[in-house]
């Protein structure tokens, strides 16, 4: 059985805690949970609530994780947040094959050191009300330069996946080869998305790579029940929209809003099941919108 169960949340670095709220709030419909503090990360948190999900908005208060990114990458994607009903079971298991861990509170910290250049935070998993047009977080990319067979390895071994669950990934227009790390098909969308990238192929995903110096957490991808009210909402809160197809004026079931917008975190969205598409099971695609693949 695996010891993660879900995408549960995601950590962004901010410079302003109040101003990425706002932005959140106003493109989101995202609403504070709670505020606290990491000593772990030495930073304050403003904690909101974001579909199902929760968005950790982390302000560096001294020296220390927040800060040390903000410093070299400017605002972005901290940590991906998944969830285990198992967090004790979790921690042992990671001890006992030797997989370094930070536990702070009801929270463990996986290091980029003991993945493949994927910062994590595994938290309790605990069922929220659905706050705002978005649905829930479902994934986050785990872009490589790796062999992305030896990263899906290492997440096997270290979260105890099903590997014949697994939904092989490829794109001529991003250049990627991969496999999605799918936890519990056909139930739930939830994984890993594992991105190897190569020299031969320039694209956005490429540049991000050598940028970062290789293996990297990449971006996220959200779900939502009305993709056409919320890109509505985007567009009038001034958002950066990338689009699937021709245009984001033709489009009615995803896109992906540009890291300028979102205080450095890029974002993708998609109208709810068409993720299915491209992760193994296109019947359970619903609508009838034209298919664009990647």
């Amino acid at each position: 059985m695996a010891l993660i169960e879900r995408v549960d949340r995601m950590q962004l670095a901010v410079n302003d805690r109040a101003a990425a709220e706002k932005t959140f709030g106003t493109l989101f419909g995202a609403e504070r949970a709670r505020l606290d503090e990491s000593a772990h990360l030495n930073a304050s948190r403003t904690i909101l609530s974001i579909g199902e999900s929760e968005l950790e908005l982390c302000e560096a208060r001294g020296p220390g994780i927040v800060r040390d990114f903000v410093d070299r990458w400017g605002e972005g994607l901290l940590c991906a947040g998944y969830a285990s009903a198992q967090l004790d079971a979790l921690a042992a298991h990671l001890d006992a094959i030797g997989a370094p861990y930070v536990r702070e509170g009801a929270q463990l910290y996986l290091p980029g050191t003991t993945t493949a250049g994927f910062p994590m935070v595994i938290s309790r998993l605990e069922a929220r009300p659905r706050v705002g047009p978005a649905s829930f977080f479902y994934e986050a990319t785990n872009t490589l330069d790796s062999n992305w067979q030896s990263v899906a390895d290492l997440y096997t071994r270290l979260f105890q996946l099903d590997a014949s669950k697994f939904s092989p990934i490829s794109s001529k227009r991003f250049g990627y080869e991969g496999t999605l790390t799918l936890i519990d098909p056909p139930a739930r969308l939830d994984r890993i998305e594992l991105s190897q990238t190569f020299p031969d192929r320039p694209s956005a995903m490429r540049r991000f790579v050598e940028k970062r110096g290789g293996d990297s957490l990449y971006m996220c991808y959200l779900e939502t029940d009305d993709y056409d009210g919320l890109q509505k909402r985007l567009l009038d809160g001034s958002a950066t929209l990338i689009a699937r197809g021709a245009s984001i004026e033709s489009e009615h079931d995803g896109c992906w809003v540009h890291p300028k917008s979102l205080h450095g975190l890029l974002l993708g969205i998609s109208r709810t099941t068409l993720a299915w598409e491209w992760s193994g099971r296109p019947e359970k695609v619903s609508g009838t919108f034209p298919k664009k693949g990647f």
